[in-house]
């Protein structure tokens, strides 16, 4: 893929955090759906519920455990929450890229925040608990990741007592699971959403890993899943649409956008989107408007000057990246990421000082221990030179 490719795609991926409609009687647009684009793609079947949301019986046993540790006769939320947590912190690396069903989340090393709450959905219900997943609306957030601009989202869940209790409770009759403290301490807005929501979620995440691997047709597959079980959940029209633009289905692209904009108007990630398709087919008045409002809207953002630095970097473009970076840090001085940011390009610079500068920052303000380590590796080799 070229670097102007690069440089342009955006997903929504992560449950992305755009306000979508929770109009239940929404239905998915067959016209929209082109699967002579992709005849193949059921050859890449997607997860069932069952399968999304399955536990073997050592993480049903956890669970049990956890619930009942003090009592078979009280049920104790606080406690499965902690032992979950210990669970995760036995050396399980936080991932973006891991999007995994339950149990493989339960016994693997590696997972994102989706997976996560998946897994402690299905522990809780096991346990004859109640799970109630919700989506956190924070402002827009971008990694990049194989050369593609991912917009990312959150979601929390919490874990309570049923309403027909037959046990009592210890400790507290609910308990809410966050896997990023720091979004929980913010106290962004979150509205409850369904399981069903969550699952077409996953499957928007696994066909971006499947795009971003360049596998179109496994891609497809999963986003036309994702659109049918949830036709109001906006970002899978906009993915579909990224996808027929990367098909040269120009026309298909744009009708999937404008359904988006349909169901959200204020969906950012599909305007640019549309002028980026403008763009291709040379209407470039068109284009230039739409980048307009958006750029307005998103100047106040700091993750948005941060994915335009990130562009710059992969483009060796380091003058405006460090530009960029510190237009991010002045609304946001404690964002790792953005001090990341400008010490690997002051590195590129040849300012060694700086680079370290901004590392030794970066260190301080990593939410986790895996960034952590990661930066101080960097750190040292920089010392060492």
């Amino acid at each position: 893929m070229n670097a102007r490719h690069a440089a342009l795609l955006l997903l929504c991926i992560v449950l992305s955090a755009c306000q979508s409609t929770d109009n239940q009687y929404v239905k998915a647009e067959p016209t929209l759906l082109h699967d002579s684009l992709f005849p193949s793609y059921t050859l890449f079947p997607v997860e069932s519920s069952e399968e999304i949301f399955y536990l073997d019986e050592d993480a049903q046993l956890f669970a049990e455990q956890a619930v009942y540790e003090k009592s078979p006769l009280q049920k104790n939320v606080k406690g499965l929450v902690k032992a979950i947590f210990d669970h995760s912190e036995q050396g399980m690396l936080y991932r973006n890229s891991a999007n995994t069903t339950a149990n493989t989340t339960f016994n693997n090393r590696a997972a994102n925040c989706l997976s996560l709450s998946i897994m402690t959905y299905a522990l809780a219900e096991h346990a004859g608990l109640q799970a109630t997943f919700y989506e956190v609306d924070i402002p827009e957030y971008w990694t990049r990741r194989d050369g593609y601009s991912l917009l990312n989202g959150h979601i929390n869940l919490r874990v309570q007592m049923p309403a027909d209790q037959s046990v009592a409770s210890i400790g507290g009759n609910w308990a809410d699971v966050d896997f990023d403290p720091q979004t929980l301490r913010s106290h962004f807005p979150r509205v409850p959403v369904s399981e069903k929501k969550i699952i077409a979620m996953f499957y928007n995440n696994k066909g971006a890993d499947a795009l971003v691997a360049n596998s179109y047709t496994k891609a497809y597959s999963y986003f036309r899943a994702a659109a049918t079980l949830a036709p109001e959940l906006s970002q899978s029209w906009v993915n579909l649409g990224v996808l027929y633009r990367m098909a040269d289905a120009y026309e298909q692209a744009e009708a999937a956008y404008q359904h988006a904009l349909s169901l959200n108007n204020e969906n950012l990630t599909a305007w640019e989107n549309l002028s980026i398709l403008y763009r291709y087919q040379d209407r470039l008045e068109e284009a230039k408007t739409i980048n307009l409002m958006v750029d307005n809207k998103r100047q106040s953002n700091p993750f948005y000057h941060y994915i335009l630095g990130e562009q710059a970097y992969d483009n060796e473009e380091y003058e405006a990246a460090i530009s960029y970076y510190s237009k991010g840090l002045k609304l946001d001085s404690t964002r790792h990421e953005i001090l990341f940011g400008l010490a690997k390009t002051y590195y590129e610079s040849g300012d060694i000082t700086k680079a370290e500068q901004y590392l030794s920052r970066a260190i301080k303000h990593a939410k986790n221990g895996q960034d952590k380590s990661r930066y101080q590796s960097k750190l040292s080799v920089l010392a060492n030179n």
